[in-house]
């Protein structure tokens, strides 16, 4: 496994929230695992540059920096049966894609789609809310625009 931050600025990046922070000893067991995975993903058998990390005790971001070796739909197909592994073994929803998750008071709050609307609604968050764009495609972009206000990111059309 690669540090992330050795990693090309146009490596590829998945990010997988959880519906809740790991506790610190599963984020002991989480980073175990993630590091025996990337260190033997492999794409047409090929060794991935590839790193996989936990972010704020609730994000698991995988990369591949495909300047050695392009991640291929196998290995990709690999790292989704493995992350749908990790949501059983630690009893964690890793793939829904309409809870958003954004920064109050320098902690993580995560809220459904509709209740994040009402949120706005009623003035609870702005447009300057810093959320968490887990649709980021690049370690370029992880990591200039993951956190970035609410109005700069694709939340806002759900709220506008």
């Amino acid at each position: 496994m690669t540090n992330h931050e050795s990693l090309s600025a146009q490596s590829k990046v998945w990010i997988y929230q959880a519906s809740r922070p790991f506790t610190a000893q599963e984020l002991e067991e989480l980073e175990h695992y993630l590091q025996q995975f990337a260190e033997k993903w492999v794409s047409h058998n090929r060794t991935l540059k590839s790193s996989a990390k936990v972010f704020h005790r609730q994000f698991i971001v995988l990369m591949v920096d495909e300047t050695q070796a392009g991640a291929s739909g196998c290995s990709i197909d690999s790292s989704v049966h493995f992350l749908q592994r990790l949501s059983a073994h630690f009893q964690v929803d890793l793939f829904d894609r309409m809870t958003f998750a954004y920064q109050e008071n320098n902690e993580i709050k995560t809220a459904h789609k509709d209740t994040f609307v009402e949120l706005f609604q009623q003035g609870l968050i702005s447009e300057q809310t810093l959320v968490f764009d887990n649709l980021v495609a690049t370690k370029e972009a992880f990591d200039q625009q993951w956190l970035k206000p609410l109005k700069e990111s694709w939340h806002w059309r759900m709220v506008n």
